[in-house]
């Protein structure tokens, strides 16, 4: 007896059958897949499929915009979050990355410890010519002992992912001293703490400078750079399509069980040299792509 085959048609199942199929896919295949049928696309459509889409705490989100949005569905509300918002009294951006559909944060440097940022003598409080998502940023007058800090708890993060943390800055016309010795990064989480070392230079910077001062500064520079905890990678300050700097700190793992507090920062302490001129926007924590 030959058994009897038969194909399941998508559009005899329940809507809500069809939307839990769907909530396996990304945003984009979900997007994709409404053309197959008209009761496909319905499902593609339906609030009761972006929510499982949107952060499960997209509502608390939602009550910490600075602007609040409008928006008639929950497709619409996710699409809305791609664009950076302010929250937390403009503290810190909020938004999902387009690629993982994962929560990213921005913390501004308001939000940032930095040693002697609330002296004038030391940094300089200002508002931001080139674009930026925060109304203000800091500029570095003029220091021996750099440290940049930032805090974030996994808790705030999508979990199950792999986060790099950033450092957002620019170097201002008169910039001196930040290349002399590479400055330390770290990210800390937990037992868990990755390290590395970078210049703040740009990468077509003026090398004739850079020469000049070895000559002049040829051992003591040597001398300093023995001090610097080489461990973990060397990284580079890549230029980003909005004009700014950034400078990778390091990456961690969140897997959305431990509640557990992140800890980033650049320092350079051990030169005790005179540097100045670094501008700084803020820490970016976004998801890394894994290969």
């Amino acid at each position: 007896m030959m058994a009897d085959k038969r194909e399941m048609k998508l559009d005899l199942l329940p809507e809500d059958c069809i939307v839990q199929i769907l909530s396996f896919t990304s945003p984009h295949d979900a997007s994709q897949l409404s053309l197959v049928s008209t009761m496909v696309r319905d499902a593609a459509l339906s609030d009761l499929l972006w929510e499982k889409f949107l952060p499960s705490d997209y509502r608390e989100i939602i009550e910490r915009l600075v602007l609040p949005i409008a928006f008639s569905s929950k497709k619409e509300l996710f699409l809305k979050l791609f664009k950076p918002l302010l929250i937390d009294g403009g503290s810190k951006s909020f938004s999902i990355d387009k690629t993982t559909s994962k929560k990213c944060y921005m913390l501004s440097a308001r939000e940032l410890s930095i040693t002697w940022s609330t002296n004038p003598l030391y940094w300089c409080w200002k508002p931001l010519l080139l674009h930026s998502r925060f109304p203000e940023g800091v500029e570095l007058i003029m220091v021996c002992w750099l440290e940049i800090k930032g805090k974030i708890n996994t808790r705030m993060l999508s979990p199950r992912t792999t986060y790099g943390a950033y450092l957002i800055v620019n170097l201002a016309g008169r910039a001196f001293g930040l290349d002399s010795l590479p400055s330390e990064v770290s990210v800390k989480v937990g037992d868990h703490e990755s390290k590395g070392i970078v210049y703040l230079r740009r990468n077509n910077g003026n090398n004739r400078k850079q020469e000049l001062e070895m000559v002049i500064m040829r051992h003591r520079v040597e001398t300093l750079r023995s001090r610097v905890d080489r461990g973990g990678q060397e990284h580079v300050l890549c230029e980003r399509d909005d004009g700014w700097l950034e400078i990778e700190l390091g990456e961690f793992y969140c897997d959305g069980v431990n509640d557990t507090q992140v800890t980033m920062c650049l320092r350079e302490i051990k030169g005790e040299h005179l540097k100045g001129g670094l501008i700084v926007e803020g820490i970016e924590l976004r998801p890394k792509l894994i290969y």
